[in-house]
């Protein structure tokens, strides 16, 4: 939940924390490491730091290209996409940090917010974390090279402006932060969120942007059976201007708050731990339409 800011919780600075600069990869077993940032095809450079650095005696390393097999079985090969997990499971101990302000562009906010929860305490840093980790699983085993925003959920931020910077330096091909929102108990529904034109960095992205959450929407409504929310957006949604992970992005990026943690019905399926995973199916298969199409 990004619309309010709630006192809490510290971030890895960049210099300070790996995941602040560069972001982290999850392996199969969900365990994070630091990423190298790349994509198929760059120069030979970066693939050696990627793949381990050669001894003066070695060859450099030659490139090949996916044969049309290995694409479809693999589609996202040569991919990359930036997961960022909403808020921190320790934000709400440094408060001194979170409300730190940044710049996003336009204005100045908050470093980072704690979330929100369910009423009986299931966090939305929790529900993120989850959700983005069996994302990850499941777009690595389509090819994709894959990156999060933190490295687990026992820290501190980033900061709202190191999650946009994290994305354009990995140059993703597309960028999605997962949020669940906390409203009126009535209210029910997710919604996708989307950059408007500011005069600043995601100006020339809001065009594909838009693409990203339309087919996210499509693919998250179909796969998962949530309603669009009753309460905020069109038809699931919403355009802003005023989040700075949007803000300064330079690479398609959306939102999504999946539901509401504050409805009894939405709550009930975000804690089982299956419905999080249709969850991530859905978001997989969101990315993979938006990926192919624009190929």
């Amino acid at each position: 939940m990004i619309r309010r800011p709630l006192a809490a919780a510290a971030l890895a600075l960049c210099g300070v924390g790996a995941v602040a600069c560069g972001g982290a990869e999850v392996s199969d077993t969900g365990a994070s490491t630091p990423a190298a940032s790349h994509k198929l095809g760059r120069s030979a450079a970066t693939q050696d730091q990627a793949a381990g650095t050669a001894s003066s005696e070695t060859a450099a390393p030659t490139t090949r290209t996916a044969t049309a097999s290995e694409t479809q079985a693999r589609p996202l090969t040569g991919q990359v996409i930036v997961i960022d997990p909403g808020h921190n499971g320790g934000n709400w101990k440094h408060p001194e940090v979170i409300n730190r302000q940044v710049n996003i562009s336009n204005q100045k906010k908050a470093c980072d917010t704690t979330g929100t929860s369910t009423n009986d305490g299931y966090s939305e840093a929790a529900f993120t974390w989850d959700v983005s980790t069996r994302l990850v699983r499941l777009l690595r085993a389509q090819g994709a090279t894959v990156k999060l925003t933190r490295p687990d959920n026992k820290g501190t931020g980033p900061c709202i402006n190191q999650r946009a910077a994290i994305g354009n330096s990995a140059q993703a091909d597309a960028a999605i932060s997962i949020h669940a929102d906390g409203a009126a108990p009535s209210a029910h529904g997710f919604h996708i969120i989307m950059p408007k034109k500011i005069g600043g960095p995601v100006d020339p992205v809001v065009g594909d942007s838009r693409k990203l959450g339309v087919a996210v929407r499509d693919a998250f409504h179909s796969g998962t059976g949530l309603p669009y929310s009753t309460y905020i957006g069109s038809k699931a949604l919403n355009f802003r201007s005023d989040l700075g992970g949007l803000n300064l992005s330079t690479v398609p990026k959306i939102f999504i708050e999946c539901g509401n943690m504050r409805n009894a019905g939405e709550a009930a399926k975000f804690k089982d731990a299956a419905f999080r995973q249709r969850i991530a199916d859905s978001l997989a298969k969101g990315l993979e339409a938006y990926l192919a199409a624009a190929r």
